[in-house]
């Protein structure tokens, strides 16, 4: 009997030694399956991180304060440096039917932009939305005054050391004054101004690419922004960009010889008319608040657009005929504005129900703002 019993104790022993070696492989298992899931729910993090950021907004990053350069386009200014780096470029008329550009640069490091030229007072208004240090060499009364009125960080030309601001030779005065984002930077620094910002972009940009399916096509935009200044973009379907012409010519870059481009045009329809003032050189005044028509052009589409500022201090806000906000394409934008009477046109290529192909020409022309 005594045997019988040791073999069953033994049996005993022999199944409980058994089991709790499952049950502690079981948990070698579990415990290696759990941080197995927690590596792979890490990994996902991180490859969800990695998507945010390599999603991010790129034409408009970083916490790098504005800096707004009024660019002469005077065709004895041309080439201009500096143009396709911009994340935004203002073309607005000034006297004589000229048109000057303000070219808004973020986060870049240029070591030529130009020719850069005087202030126009109603340039003030871009650069204060954008809370931009306001670059110019000269300025008009208008400007001057209001530079001070509303406390405008600039940077002049005239006013600097001969350090920030030079002049080059292959092109003639007043069409030959260049700066850097280097010199202006220290100017900045010299001057006590603020060179970050946690200002939102004035247009509202997104990474998914916006291409206006019920847009009218538009493949070639011509702006007349008088008689003397016409300008022409046309689209490159393989780039997806619009090369910009100024009096029948292709512009390009003074460096690189690249052709000047937009990934985004917008036209905004405002009068402008002419100043009285002591000088009598014709410059022009702008009546840009309130809301006004106008057009959002990207990809080879365009469609009519309202655009609102309702002071000049405060930020344009652009909103299709429904009222929502657009949405613009992460890239950069030539904002044109033009006299409301300005006979624009904006051509392009359709297919029709039958699957043939037409050309189709809108003249955008609007009387009235709303």
């Amino acid at each position: 009997m005594e045997g019988k019993g040791t073999k069953i104790l033994i049996a005993i022993l022999i199944i409980l030694i058994l089991g709790a070696g499952a049950v502690l492989a079981y948990k070698i298992v579990q415990d290696k399956k759990n941080v197995q899931e927690v590596s792979n729910n890490e990994n996902s993090s991180n490859i969800l991180q990695a998507t945010v950021v390599e999603k991010e907004v790129q034409i408009y990053k970083g916490n790098d304060r504005p800096i707004a350069v009024m660019i002469d386009n005077h065709n004895g200014a041309w080439p201009q440096a500096g143009l396709n780096d911009a994340y935004m470029v203002y073309e607005i008329i000034v006297e004589g039917g000229e048109t000057r550009l303000m070219a808004l640069f973020k986060g870049a490091d240029l070591d030529k932009i130009g020719p850069v030229r005087s202030a126009r007072h109603y340039f003030l208004d871009y650069a204060m939305e954008n809370d931009a240090i306001y670059v110019h060499f000269g300025e008009s009364p208008q400007a001057k005054s209001d530079i001070t009125k509303y406390s405008i960080q600039d940077i002049d030309g005239i006013a600097e050391d001969g350090t920030t601001f030079w002049r080059v030779k292959d092109k003639y005065a007043p069409h030959n004054a260049v700066t850097s984002t280097e010199k202006l930077l220290q100017s900045a620094k010299n001057k006590n101004y603020r060179t970050t910002s946690n200002e939102e972009s004035v247009l509202n940009y997104v990474t998914d690419e916006v291409n206006l399916e019920e847009g009218q096509s538009a493949e070639t935009v011509v702006i007349p922004h008088s008689t003397l200044q016409t300008v022409k973009y046309e689209y490159n379907s393989q780039t997806k960009l619009y090369e910009r012409y100024a009096r029948n010519k292709l512009q390009s870059d003074w460096e690189t010889g690249d052709p000047i481009t937009a990934k985004n045009i917008i036209i905004t329809f405002c009068d402008n008319y002419t100043l009285s003032d002591s000088e009598n050189k014709g410059r022009q005044g702008l009546k840009n608040i309130g809301t006004f028509n106008g057009y959002y052009i990207t990809n080879g589409k365009a469609i009519p657009i309202k655009c609102t500022k309702n002071a000049r201090d405060e930020k344009t806000v652009y909103t299709d005929l429904q009222g929502n906000e657009i949405k613009v394409n992460d890239g950069n934008t030539w904002i044109n504005i033009c006299p409301i009477n300005a006979e624009v046109e904006i051509t392009g290529t359709e297919n029709t129900a039958d699957g043939n192909t037409i050309n189709t020409t809108n003249s955008a022309v609007t009387n009235n703002n709303v």
